[in-house]
């Protein structure tokens, strides 16, 4: 093979890396390790690779396409988000390019690395766990807008837009009290994530609230999945003094919750209440209909596309800050109130 027809490809499957990685150390990005990138440059020099920087430019200048990467596409909650952001990006001329990460961030980091390839417009992003602000030092350095969604990453210097998620577990802890619950328990989330903290809180602050104090046994970590949904409750329901009513990490934990008290011929809403966070598409038709703190993740979507637009159209990547309002929706799981005996009412 003579030099002139050697590839960016050639050298990442000689190297044994991805293309993406390849590109990050010919552009001497600092999101490569050193023992990578000492092993591409050595097969760059083998190869007798030579970058042609002037086609690197050409492929880099801004196209009509904005990316919009997600890190769990398994949960609906971020298909409905992806579909809010395309309804608006389209609309306005643009192409949306999807991308799920799986909670993995070197993939997050190649695919990233990839749109900006591709000369992406701009990126909405929902950040894998572990994301730092060195993450978006690269975006940042390229005027590339960004809006972050879903979890906030301190000192990232972008746009981000998130929930109320403290105000809106508050109002369902609230809630529960209010139908007489004293056993309330908060299931499911990694506790390694902003979003899982500011939730936390507010589901503490309303048990002291409401006179109930917090036990820590009460509180469940689990896979923010369906699954992990099934292995809390299972977990809540083995405590010696065993909870009433859960508020859930997600609609997706509070569906296997659901699934959970039903394998235990519990029924949801009449032997034990659920309140989940999202309000999917499927919260209002399940069986029971589901109770959670709504955040309509279409709309979340759509104004995330809209602040990005916002940034594009102006040529200032100015970073803003977004708390968006949630509302409780009461529905038929949390429809199981007790009475002082700590007896269901009717």
């Amino acid at each position: 093979m003579s030099k002139d027809r050697i590839t960016v490809v050639d050298v990442a499957e000689a190297a044994g890396v991805s293309k993406s990685t390849v590109s990050l150390v010919l552009q001497a990005s600092p999101l490569v390790n050193e023992a990578t990138r000492a092993r591409v440059q050595a097969v760059i020099r083998d190869l007798g690779y030579v970058y042609n920087r002037g086609a690197a430019n050409l492929r880099q200048s801004k196209s009509r396409i904005v990316g919009i990467v997600v890190n769990d596409l398994t949960n609906s909650f971020f298909a409905e988000l992806a579909v809010g952001v395309d309804q608006v990006v389209q609309s306005a001329g643009y192409v949306q390019f999807l991308a799920n990460t799986g909670e993995n961030v070197d993939r997050q980091r190649e695919v990233i690395a990839s749109m900006m390839e591709h000369g992406i417009s701009g990126l909405v992003v929902s950040p894998a766990r572990g994301t730092t602000a060195q993450d978006f030092k690269p975006l940042v350095a390229a005027g590339i807008p960004v809006v972050i969604v879903v979890r906030n990453i301190a000192g990232s210097k972008v746009s981000s837009l998130m929930a109320d998620n403290h105000g809106g577990v508050y109002q369902a802890v609230e809630h529960l009290a209010g139908l007489g619950h004293c056993r309330i328990a908060f299931l499911g989330g990694f506790a390694d994530t902003a979003v899982f903290a500011e939730r936390m809180q507010g589901y503490r602050e309303a048990m002291e609230k409401v006179g109930l104090g917090v036990s820590d046994d009460l509180v469940i970590g689990s896979a923010p999945s369906r699954a992990g949904g099934v292995d809390a409750v299972g977990r809540a329901l083995s405590l010696a003094d065993r909870p009433t009513a859960a508020v859930c990490f997600n609609d997706a934990v509070a569906f296997g919750a659901c699934d959970g008290l039903r394998a235990r011929k519990l029924e949801p809403g009449i032997d034990f209440a659920v309140v989940g966070f999202d309000d999917v598409i499927e919260a209002k038709a399940a069986v029971p209909a589901l109770t959670t703190v709504s955040v309509d993740p279409q709309g979340m979507g759509g104004r995330a596309a809209q602040l990005l637009l916002k940034q594009i159209n102006s040529g200032k990547a100015e970073a803003e800050a977004i708390v968006t309002s949630v509302r409780l929706a009461v529905r038929e799981s949390s429809r199981g109130g007790l009475n002082a005996s700590g007896r269901k009412s009717a």
